[in-house]
């Protein structure tokens, strides 16, 4: 009957943590878990019931919690956009000056202009992409 109840309480801990968030509930419905096991295959005292909840829950919430919650905060840097065509190469199709030009990203057509004033890239040479100024690509020679 106590393997119920520790069971129960587990459910209920795991979907409160749904609101939460914290992870802390999370580990006590482990703990709670632990204790259901406990008391269903070796049917000990209540205490001992509460030693493992206790000792589960601690561990999960020491061991555990920290590691989940790291995994939890760090994602991945996944550059979209105009930023993920930053450092690309791109190949000139029209003269690039300090003003105008343009230049092919992959397979689209960008309006460029140089990072160097006063320089001057030809049709054909490959360049850098160092930014995205609006719609105009700032390319490099390099």
């Amino acid at each position: 009957m106590a393997a119920l109840l520790w069971l129960a309480a587990a459910i209920v801990l795991v979907i409160a943590e749904m609101f939460g968030g914290d992870l802390v509930l999370l580990m006590l419905g482990g703990g709670a878990l632990a204790a259901a096991g406990v008391d269903y295959a070796l049917e000990p005292p209540l205490w001992v019931d509460a030693v493992v909840f206790a000792v589960v829950s601690v561990l999960l919430l020491v061991v555990v919690r920290p590691v989940a919650r790291r995994h939890m905060l760090t994602r991945p840097t996944l550059l979209t956009n105009t930023e993920a065509l930053e450092g690309k190469r791109a190949l000139v199709t029209e003269q690039v000056d300090e003003r105008d030009g343009r230049v092919k990203i992959g397979g689209d057509v960008w309006s460029a202009r140089t990072l160097n004033p006063g320089e001057v890239i030809e049709a054909g040479a490959e360049v850098t992409v160092v930014q995205i100024d609006g719609a105009t690509a700032v390319v490099w020679r390099g």
